[in-house]
């Protein structure tokens, strides 16, 4: 049995809005670094998980990502491996876009992105299936190179939300059900093909 540790990357500025009249813009593939609330997330995840018996971190290998892994990793004696599979989705011209302005430039895209997520790729970007289909690739690697061992993975919101929707056997349009918070983590086990769901969007540390 192999123990997946999903988390989701600390706070940045673009998740809580570039300035107050812009609000929350589509990160993607800008490299942002974390905000001091997410570096200060990224330690209460380090000191949460302390006492597991982890093998290995995985992280996207976008700064936000690998900066919530690294506490973690160093208290566990461990380097942050890269894993290029679970970067964040292209957004393509969405991308460094505040919402508001995506869904003034792209009215009815932007209506389906909310309402049936799994049916849109932003213009120049990726399907949620094509997230999905290297995410899960890329999962699967880290599960056979580390048979009946404990692993953390650190990803992004989109990321996360396709990778949990997979594991609990829900297709993409469920997208939008499945809550994932900065700095939370996700724990599943995998068994003979099978993924069991033991968290999903735990933040008690966070508290």
């Amino acid at each position: 049995m192999t123990r997946i540790i999903l988390v989701r990357h600390g706070q940045t500025a673009w998740n809580v809005g570039a300035s107050s009249t812009e609000g929350e813009r589509f990160r993607g593939r800008i490299d942002l670094p974390l905000n001091e609330r997410g570096r200060a997330q990224a330690q209460a995840l380090a000191e949460r998980l302390t006492r597991e018996p982890i093998a290995a971190v995985y992280a996207s290998p976008l700064q936000r990502a690998v900066e919530t892994a690294q506490p973690t990793a160093r208290r566990l004696g461990l380097t942050v491996k890269p894993l290029a599979g679970i970067i964040d989705i292209n957004y393509g011209a969405w991308q460094e876009r505040p919402h508001s302005e995506v869904a003034r430039l792209y009215p009815t895209l932007y209506r389906q992105w909310l309402q049936e997520p799994h049916k849109v790729r932003p213009p120049g970007g990726e399907s949620l299936a094509e997230v999905r289909e290297r995410a899960m690739a890329a999962l699967y690697q880290v599960i056979a190179r580390h048979q009946d061992q404990t692993i953390l993975v650190a990803a992004h919101q989109v990321v996360n939300k396709v990778l949990v929707c997979a594991m609990l056997g829900l297709d993409n349009s469920h997208f939008w059900r499945i809550r994932q918070d900065n700095g939370c983590l996700n724990i599943f086990e995998y068994r003979e093909g099978v993924f069991t769901t033991i968290l999903i969007n735990d933040t008690c540390h966070l508290d």
